[in-house]
This record gives structure tokens, sequence and C-alpha cells, in this order.
């Protein structure tokens, strides 16, 4: 779209993939029909992802409010009121029509500021447990969308709509076979192993010590995301334990994908944190989740959102404190000797999937 275009809106979201790829599959479907301009802090990672796609990215330098009374919390207050006034100073110069906003601490000062000018805002939360910005913040909004239908009664707004997480188009068109090619993997039973863009110590260190056998014994395909903190410690110790480990080609390891859709639409298990984002992507690929919350996330928010899945028989589910390489074998190798259990949980994690909650959220942006 032109810059003349009188059709903008801004799409804000940001620190954590859990905010960004909803707020870039908002984008995406909105710059079908309009100028989109992407609103974040150029420090976090949503300023590669937005940029690499082309959207014009304006920055507000923000972090997350400090959690205890002090200098700390005096000095980010100063930061956000400065952040609020740069919103409002984009506001003015592009006109967009409505804001798009998915919580968390990079959206609060577009936010404010749309509250402040009388800009329309839609906001979206992924959790089972809105965040803290999604249940201030949400109040004046025209309309607030969720994943979670018990996410509901968290929200002060009676315009609500339960949409489910907005996905990236490619989850409904990509097949197997082509995700496979993208990665170069073979056409075998493939696990997928990862603890989010920052890694998971505990699902780490269980899954070192399986690696060799599950190659070597069960020739299984194996997709290893160590984050990019954690990856030369776990390289060291795959050293040790299984020193061919890098001539593997039953093995795909690497602190970080940028292609997550090719490598969870290859996969036929996934392992992982019970981040919202990521429950929606695994249901949206046909694959059976393991999953592990993590146990200190806010609001225990992880949790929830597993054991939802879990009340519907859509999930394995095993807590931080239980997992070791023996449970996480024993709940492996229960799915991949049971068919009738693999396919009974595969298919109501699929039935869980909104294909479509990316278009009807930006529906719904688009009429505000």
């Amino acid at each position: 779209m032109s810059e003349t275009c009188n059709n903008v809106y801004f799409v804000a979201g940001g620190g954590t993939g859990g905010h960004i790829y909803p707020a870039l599959a908002i984008a995406d479907e909105l710059s079908k029909s309009s100028k989109v301009y992407y609103v974040g802090n150029k420090r976090n990672m949503e300023y590669s992802l937005a940029t690499k796609k082309g959207y014009k990215f304006l920055h507000v330098s923000i972090k997350g409010m400090p959690r205890t009374i002090g200098p700390k919390l005096f000095i980010w207050g100063i930061k956000l009121v400065r952040a609020i006034l740069y919103s409002i100073k984009y506001i003015k110069k592009y006109k967009p029509k409505a804001v798009f906003a998915t919580g968390g601490y990079v959206s609060a000062p577009i936010i404010f500021a749309c509250i402040i000018t009388k800009t329309p805002y839609m906001m979206h939360d992924c959790d089972a447990m809105p965040g803290l910005v999604s249940r201030r913040l949400s109040k004046r909004a025209k309309c607030v969308s969720l994943a979670f239908e018990n996410a509901k009664r968290h929200i002060p707004n009676r315009n609500t709509i339960i949409t489910g997480n907005p996905i990236r188009e490619a989850f409904s068109t990509m097949t197997k076979d082509e995700a496979r090619r993208n990665l170069g993997l073979q056409n075998k039973t493939t696990i997928c192993i990862m603890g989010g863009s920052q890694g998971a110590k505990s699902i780490n260190y269980s899954a070192i010590d399986l690696i060799k056998e599950f190659s070597q014994n069960y020739d299984l395909q194996i997709i290893f995301q160590t984050g990019a903190k954690n990856f030369d410690e776990i390289s060291e110790k795959l050293n040790l334990i299984y020193p061919n480990w890098k001539n593997d080609k039953n093995l795909l390891i690497k602190p970080y994908f940028d292609d997550m859709i090719s490598v969870l639409k290859s996969s036929d298990i996934a392992v992982s944190r019970a981040g919202s984002l990521s429950i929606s992507e695994i249901c949206a690929s046909n694959c059976v989740p393991i999953l592990i919350p993590y146990p200190y996330a806010a609001s225990n928010h992880q949790r929830i959102n597993a054991k939802s899945l879990l009340n519907s028989g859509a999930c394995v589910y095993i807590e931080d404190s239980d997992l070791d390489a023996n449970r996480l074998k024993e709940e492996l190798f229960s799915l991949l000797q049971n068919s009738a259990k693999f396919d009974y949980i595969r298919q109501n994690a699929s039935i869980l999937a909104k294909y479509d909650a990316s278009k009807n959220i930006a529906g719904k942006v688009l009429s505000l």
C-alpha cells in the first residue's frame, strides 16, 4: 500500500513471540486493504520481525513495569509518560482509523494514547488468564478478542468475542511433506522439542539424555530448539554423550528456528511450554502436544492454558517439577506405542485450531 493511503491502522505488540506473532498475523490481514504501521520497541525482536515483512516501525521505548515500589518504578513511570507522548505524536501524524494491540507492556503506551486522543482500539489476549495490561486497559476498547472462553470473566468489557489466537496463514496451507522438505528432513516420525524462543532448561536437560537413543535405537527424527542462551551448553553436553550428533541425519538442533511453521507442521509430537500462542500453533499443525507449563509464569497462566487443553483431552500434561528424562520417555512412548491414544489427542487438539481467527479479528478491526 502507498504512504498516501487513507486507510491507516496501527498494530502493536512486543516483547515475546506470544504478543508479536498474533500482531503480525493481524497486520498481514489488514495490509491486504490498508496501510499498516507496527508499534513496538526496536530493542525487542518485534523490530526485526516486523521490518523483515516490510512494515514501517514506530518505536516506543518501554520495558516491563517493576513489581516493587522504589526508584526503578519512578524512573519507569517517567519513561511510560514519554512513550505515551511519542504514541500521541504518531497518532496525530499518521491518523490511524483504529489500533489493534495484543496486550503486554509494549502495547500500554499506544493504548493510553488512544484513550487520550479518542482513537478507537481493539485488544486481543492470548491466555486463559489475561495479562495485566489486558485486564486494566480493555475497559474502553471497542472490542476485545480472546483465545479462551474462561478468560472472559477477567475482562471488564461487555463487547468480548472468543476467536482463538490469530495464526499465520501458512498453518492452514502448508502440508507435512512440504514442511519437511523446507527443513531437509526425511518422511518419518518426527518429534519437536522446544521451550520457546528463550529455551527451557528443564525440557533441554530431559531431552539431552534421550536424543541418541531415540535416533539410533528407534530411528526417530528429532527437531530440538534449545534457545539461544542454552545452545553452547547443550552442544557441550551432547559432545560428551553423543560425539557424532552433528552428523546424525535424524537430528536438527538449533538455538532458534525462524521458520517455526515448517518446524511444527513437520512434527507428529511437540514437547513444549504452554504459552498460548505455542499451543494454538501446535493445534493448527495436527500434532500431539506434550505440555510442560513454566511454573513461574505471571498469574500462573501457562498452567491454566495447559489444563484447559487437558480438560478437552487435547494434550499430555507434565508438571515441570515432575519432568526428567524417564518421565519424558515414558510419555512419548505411551503415544508412539498406542495409536488409539495418539489419534484421540491429536484429533481433539486439531478441533481447537482456529484457522479463521486472523480474518475474523481483522474484519472486526476494519469495522471499528
